[in-house]
């Protein structure tokens, strides 16, 4: 007997299975499994749970307190306007209190766990405007929902830190309360010496403290920023290989192909992780030339109605399906790429090992009312069932009635 049978699922091959787990875990794969509880997939996909590398969850469903005035700047044709974006959004911190923030990112996060998303890495302006409100409520709510879903703190300098002084200070104090990974966006500096200053901060308390990083890099139409190239160089020298993270990178579409495909090369050799978030912008990483060269890409919400997106449900099947209409992915061969970066990719992106379904893996899985990733991009249903630890944690029923 199991604790948990996942019963007549079928898996992204095609093979149709019973998924035993026990003890948190998958424990077997195989047919005529019983379990204490048992789920009945009734043919289903049944695949790993989704994961989310990149949110900015102390803003989520802000954008009514701020207007689009931001957004106009953000997405301007050629992305040239995206600094001034960052200033304009900026004012909305001047009303930051753990209190709302704590309620806004509940609400996302239990959006997340209905969609089937049960891992958030979780970007938290970290500054002297926003000081630590966000931080304090998003680790209360890391605690609340642990064992549930899984939310990576990220304490974010998102004004700077040389243009920013006393930033960086903030984003230590924000490590020794708790926070997971040492955030950092170096291109929003003004000169170059000044963005390796902040790269270089930012790793000096990772290192530090023994942490990730997560950044966002050369998030802007400027075909001359290079900040991408700088943080790998920065992770191999200080053998940070496999655990950072590079967020955006929307200037590498202007890149010459030479270039590019030179710092393709260095991040692999890095072991860094894009993350593109295509929907959220008008320019984006060059996804397909990165996959192809060996860099583990994942895809991101990044916004929930905010300064910067006005849409956003914490949906990855929903990300995944714009980036296919952006990023011309619609083969079936494309949908099955896009479907990893949204599962067990954007895992390895934020250092979560194991995300698959096999034996021995966490059991933190979905079963989908469709029969194929094809069809789960195309209508972007509910799950049926959401598995957390081994433990049902949510349940979609879909009900309608005609009256023809």
């Amino acid at each position: 007997m199991f604790d948990l049978v996942v019963k007549g699922g079928r898996l992204r091959d095609g093979r149709r299975v019973d998924v035993g787990v026990r003890g948190g875990v998958i424990a077997e794969i195989g047919e005529g499994l019983r379990g204490d509880v048992e789920l009945d997939a009734g043919g289903g996909l049944v695949t790993e749970s989704f994961a989310n590398p990149h949110l900015h969850m102390c803003k989520v469903y802000t954008l009514e307190m701020i207007e689009d005035e931001a957004m106009k700047h953000y997405h301007g044709a050629g992305m040239g306007g995206a600094m001034t974006a960052i200033e304009i959004a900026s004012k909305v911190k001047e009303r930051y209190h753990e209190s709302w923030i704590y309620e806004n990112a509940r609400k996302a996060a239990l959006e997340a766990l209905r969609h089937g998303c049960l891992h958030i890495r979780a970007f938290v302006d970290t500054d002297t405007r926003a000081r630590l409100e966000g931080v304090k409520a998003l680790l209360r709510l890391r605690e609340e929902l642990r064992g549930v879903v899984s939310i990576q703190v990220v304490a974010f300098p998102q004004d700077g830190v040389v243009r920013d002084e006393g930033a960086g200070e903030l984003v230590r104090k924000a490590v020794e309360m708790g926070c997971d990974v040492v955030g950092g966006i170096p291109w929003i500096e003004l000169t170059e010496e000044d963005a390796q200053t902040h790269i270089d901060q930012m790793f000096e308390i990772a290192v530090e403290h023994g942490k990730d990083v997560a950044m966002l890099v050369d998030d802007a139409g400027d075909p001359g920023l290079r900040t991408t190239e700088a943080l790998a160089k920065k992770t191999i020298k200080t053998g940070w290989n496999g655990r950072v993270t590079a967020c955006h990178a929307r200037a590498m579409e202007l890149y010459p192909d030479p270039y590019f495909r030179k710092l393709a090369k260095l991040l692999r050799r890095a072991g860094v992780s894009v993350v593109s978030d295509p929907h959220t912008g008008p320019l984006h990483a060059r996804v397909r030339e990165l996959l192809g060269e060996g860099v583990n890409v994942a895809l991101g919400q990044d916004d929930i109605a905010d300064a910067y997106y006005p849409y956003g449900r914490n949906k990855m099947l929903e990300v995944g399906f714009l980036a296919s209409h952006l990023l011309w992915m619609t083969s079936r061969s494309d949908m099955e790429t896009l479907y990893d970066m949204i599962t067990w990719r954007a895992a390895e992106a934020m250092g979560v090992k194991g995300h698959r379904i096999e034996v021995g893996a966490p059991a933190n899985l979905v079963v989908l009312p469709v029969k194929s990733v094809w069809e789960a991009f195309w209508y972007q249903p509910e799950p049926r069932y959401v598995v957390s630890g081994g433990r049902l944690v949510a349940e979609n029923v879909e009900e309608y009635r005609l009256h023809l």
